[in-house]
């Protein structure tokens, strides 16, 4: 048997060419240079539903979903048609407009924050929390979990997830820069601890917590593949606010994924701030922080904590993220469907690869999902070391072999793949479909 292959990827393959040589790597964000399982990468000149269409005319059944906003599948005429009409009205005002308005009032009330501060990326929002939290504890430190990715500010560049994890062992707390040109002595400020280790937790925040600012948390992970926290670890969440630390929820990723109150919802946490990103943008760039009044009203220029962003708000972003929450809120069985499609994809994918002789251990909540290439029983990859005794050669494979039939799936083993409410049973026979015949050369059984 041979694994089918896409027609060309010329135009994709000179395009890629070109960008080596006027932006680094090739690309604009790392993981999409493929470096981790191999090729070029394939760039897109139109999304629609569940599909992209690259520009060499390839349709792709897409599983990024723009790393996780596209909910509602591209190009959702409700968003489309909220940015046009947007867009008529200008592109940025530098002033205050309704859409912010509008936006902040849905998140608040939907979330049961109690204001809410936008800025242009999770980025943005994550660093703004912390500084927040260091402003209004008067303390420095902040606690992280290794694998936990929080995105690209110095502080939080240290054991990160994805492509900047580190597998170095080190004493309870101890930092390391996962990137060149974070200074050492600001890493210090970052204290390390393990995701889904209560007692690890317990030990740091006993020896330290006089001194923590914040614990920064995932939920539920997604940049370390998925990972599902554990009852115990989120007892020992709560048990943060006993050292007058505070609690940030790191939702750019499941927030309005994983349900309209986010996976804080779903899993009974009530953090002291929360920041968002993707979905609230409705695919345009966005992130916002937000949390209880006596904490917000210390960000300028209410209080004391300055931050700013002359595109903050953007008229556009407003009102695809408005569009998309109507949207949402106006179903209320989305949720639940694409949860039985998430499903249904995850017991398809370890039946074929069980035929196939593949080991796989398949982790999910909600529209994400994480198939590890391990062999490990389902509920059992917990933490980053667990993770990364995946088979990161035989995910490059499989992921070759899925995008030689047209499945664009993660190009890492360590990340989550979404799904949309544009996925049918259509889209489903497809998936696994390609997937049986990806895993048989795996498994040597073709």
């Amino acid at each position: 048997m041979t694994m089918e292959t896409l027609p060309s990827t010329a135009q994709s393959a000179a395009l890629f060419a070109r960008a080596r040589a006027v932006t680094p790597g090739g690309v604009n964000s790392p993981v999409r240079a493929f470096r981790s399982v191999g090729g070029s990468p394939r760039f897109i000149r139109e999304a629609h539903g569940a599909y992209l269409t690259d520009v060499d005319g390839n349709r792709l059944l897409d599983y990024i979903g723009s790393w996780g906003p596209m909910i509602l599948g591209h190009d959702h005429p409700a968003v489309r048609e909220a940015v046009a009409a947007a867009l008529t009205r200008g592109t940025s005002f530098g002033a205050p407009s309704e859409g912010e308005v509008r936006l902040a009032e849905t998140v608040t009330r939907l979330t049961g924050v109690d204001r809410v501060r936008f800025v242009n990326s999770g980025t943005e929002a994550t660093m703004s929390a912390l500084r927040l939290a260091r402003g209004f504890t008067d303390r420095k430190f902040i606690v992280k979990f290794r694998g936990n990715y929080h995105g690209h500010a110095d502080g939080l560049l240290v054991e990160a997830g994805s492509g900047l994890l580190t597998n170095a062992e080190g004493a309870l707390g101890r930092s390391a820069p996962s990137s060149a040109g974070v200074p050492e002595d600001y890493a210090r400020l970052t204290l390390v601890s393990e995701y889904n280790d209560p007692a690890a937790l317990d030990a740091l925040l006993a020896e330290r917590g006089h001194e923590i600012a914040a614990v920064i948390f995932e939920p539920v992970v997604g940049n370390a593949g998925v990972l599902v926290p554990t009852p115990e670890f989120l007892a020992a969440l709560h048990r943060v606010r006993e050292h007058g630390a505070l609690l940030i929820a790191d939702e750019v990723m499941t927030g309005f994924r994983l349900s309209l109150r986010g996976a804080t919802g779903l899993l009974g946490l009530t953090p002291d701030l929360t920041c968002w990103g993707k979905i609230i943008g409705g695919g345009l760039p966005v992130g916002a922080y937000g949390g209880r009044a006596d904490v917000m009203d210390f960000v300028s220029p209410q209080g004391p904590v300055y931050q700013a962003g002359t595109l903050s708000g953007n008229p556009l972003a407003m009102a695809a993220g408005l569009a998309t929450l109507e949207v949402l809120e106006g179903d209320p069985g989305l949720y639940t469907r694409l949860e039985a499609y998430t499903a249904r994809l995850a017991e398809g994918l370890k039946a074929a690869a069980q035929d196939a002789g593949v080991p796989l251990s398949v982790n999910r909540v909600g529209s994400m999902l994480t198939a590890f290439f391990q062999d490990a029983p389902d509920g059992s990859v917990r933490t980053y070391t667990d993770a990364a005794r995946s088979d990161t050669a035989a995910f490059a494979t499989w992921f070759q072999g899925m995008l030689g039939q047209g499945i664009y799936w993660a190009p890492s083993q360590f990340e989550s793949i979404f799904i949309s409410a544009a996925h049918t049973d259509t889209e489903l026979d497809a998936t696994l479909d390609a997937a049986r015949t990806a895993y048989a050369h795996l498994g040597g059984t073709a």
